[in-house]
């Protein structure tokens, strides 16, 4: 039976086979990770706001960090960026795992492991993503997003289900010392790619379009290559809009922070009820995932996203008010089947629309305005929960969204009749060291 979504790059392409394998077995312990902090946080205060702070000790690293870390990334071989990273991530579980163990993790040691590690993925999955059009043909490139794409909706179906088993069995301490042991994916899928030096001098010239040949050749300082990427995301329409409407998704309709206060109050705040939440949404995800081959053929890119970002808005506004569990996960399952379709589509226009000498910088601001635009929507939804109710909260949020994206679409008509342009001549891709 033939996928929906085509495995070509994972059958002819065995770098990228490699990375899709190893990217996968490491999210699925951040993942453990992730569902044990925010669990952990809730049972140290009982509070949504305070889990809600997760996010900002996530977000105020993620805004110093993230465009400097993309500037670098288009400055040194971003292969061994990413392994020296992930080896300070490692470093850092370890970290969560000994304060678990040792019943030092109080409210405030967590928030400052969160934001150190925070920091670090500000730099290392930016880097990371700059990966794909290395290693697989221009006209592959959709096709690997949407097969990048499986690999989150994989990870948060895996990783919060099993992480809510292992905490009511072997604690918290268990899901921290999972994700130690899940790093080895990670080296041995980035371990085993190419060289990723950064595009010549020449290169970087031509596509910075229509800069000076004489700035081309001068090698400028990470705050002026910061500001120069920044000019080019203001000049381009399509990543403008893109990464507005991803923003107004995961600011109003992301309550990650609700969702402990809401199983609390609806199902009795069992860890694994609380695991199936995440797993729904990557359900939801997995299934759009696969089905997303066709994406390639979507000519209307903004407008579709604008579609998707509003049926994300009205899933989360359904699960504000599901009085049943089983309505509960069915709107959270819709909410990743629109969210899926919303990242491959925006992963194509991001790619699309930016050449390689600035492919560290803009996806270093892709990677801002999805995770961070995310963690500022989790402390804005705990906050209003704490101040109102987790189900005002959750509407609202859900709600507003909607309202975004069809003001959104009414203010910036080029992204709206947005369409990817064809492809120029591909380079061949990478070949993998020996």
């Amino acid at each position: 039976m033939r996928l929906p979504t085509d495995t070509i790059p994972l059958r002819e392409i065995p770098a990228f086979r490699r990375l899709w394998l190893g990217t996968m077995l490491s999210r699925t312990g951040s993942a453990m990770t992730t569902f044990a902090i925010t669990l952990q946080a809730y049972n140290l205060t009982r509070s949504p706001a305070a889990v809600g702070g997760i996010g900002l000790a996530i977000f105020l690293p993620m805004l110093v960090i993230t465009l400097p870390g993309g500037a670098l990334a288009d400055q040194v071989d971003r292969r061994k960026l990413v392994l020296a990273v992930t080896c300070c991530q490692i470093t850092l579980s370890a970290l969560l795992f000994a304060l678990t163990v040792a019943g030092a993790a109080s409210l405030w040691a967590l928030y400052a492991v969160v934001a150190t590690s925070a920091a670090l993925s500000s730099v290392n999955a930016p880097a990371q993503q700059t990966f794909i059009p290395r290693l697989v043909p221009q006209r592959q490139l959709a096709t690997a997003m949407a097969l990048n794409r499986i690999v989150f909706q994989v990870v948060l179906i895996t990783g919060p289900a099993v992480a809510g088993v292992v905490a009511a069995t072997a604690g918290l301490r268990g899901c921290y010392l999972a994700d130690v042991i899940s790093f080895a994916g990670a080296l041995w899928g980035v371990g085993g790619l190419p060289a990723m030096p950064p595009a010549a001098p020449s290169a970087a010239g031509a596509a910075a379009d229509g800069e000076s040949a004489a700035a081309g050749r001068r090698t400028p300082s990470g705050l002026a290559q910061t500001v120069e990427g920044l000019a080019f995301i203001r000049r381009t329409p399509a990543l403008c809009g893109a990464f507005l409407a991803d923003v107004n998704a995961t600011f109003f309709a992301l309550p990650v922070s609700l969702f402990p206060a809401i199983n609390a109050e609806r199902f009795g705040g069992d860890p694994r009820t609380l695991g199936l939440f995440p797993t729904a949404i990557g359900v939801g995800g997995l299934v759009s995932a696969v089905f997303a081959g066709p994406l390639r053929h979507t000519a209307r890119h903004g407008l579709v996203m604008l579609g998707c970002v509003a049926v994300w808005g009205g899933a989360f506004a359904l699960f504000a008010v599901a009085p049943s569990l089983w309505l509960t996960l069915l709107a959270l399952a819709v909410a990743g089947l629109a969210d899926t379709f919303t990242v491959v589509i925006r992963g194509m226009i991001v790619q699309h629309a930016t050449p390689d000498a600035f492919r560290g910088r803009v996806n270093a601001a892709d990677f801002l305005v999805g995770a961070g635009g995310g963690e500022l929507g989790s402390l804005e939804a705990g906050v209003v929960g704490s101040l109102t109710t987790p189900v005002i909260s959750a509407l609202s949020g859900g709600l507003l969204t909607i309202a975004g994206a069809l003001a959104i679409g009414a203010a910036l008509p080029q992204f709206r009749r947005y369409r990817a342009t064809t492809p120029e001549p591909e380079p061949a891709p990478a070949t993998v060291a020996q």
